[in-house]
């Protein structure tokens, strides 16, 4: 497993990897080429993934992200290291938070 700030992200065999989501094409780029697994709402700055790879979402209001890296990658931010990631597939999950009556994802 591998956290940076609010970003869990989890080591997924490829066997578990649901064929939809192996074979769906995945999210766009962001205007820098960036897979970005999650922007800063307070500060504009975020969670992503420069080099190869594709990241899917999973249907659903609160469908978590998969990642795969055929090459390997590495997650960057700029208030956090650089983490180094093995090729392969991974879930990427955002930090929630408990509120009285309900739940919801950490503010970065």
């Amino acid at each position: 497993m591998y956290r940076q700030g609010d970003v869990l992200i989890v080591p997924v065999a490829q066997e578990a990897v649901p064929p939809h989501i192996a074979d769906a094409q995945g999210e766009p780029r962001d205007a820098r080429g960036r897979l970005v697994l999650a922007f800063g709402e307070v500060t504009g700055h975020a969670h992503a993934v420069p080099g190869p790879g594709r990241l899917m979402r999973e249907p659903g209001p609160s469908g978590s992200q998969v990642l795969h890296l055929p090459e390997g990658g590495r997650v960057v931010h700029e208030e956090h290291a650089a983490i180094p990631l093995p090729r392969g597939w991974y879930r990427v999950l955002r930090q929630r938070e408990y509120l009285p009556g309900s739940v919801r994802v950490v503010a970065d």
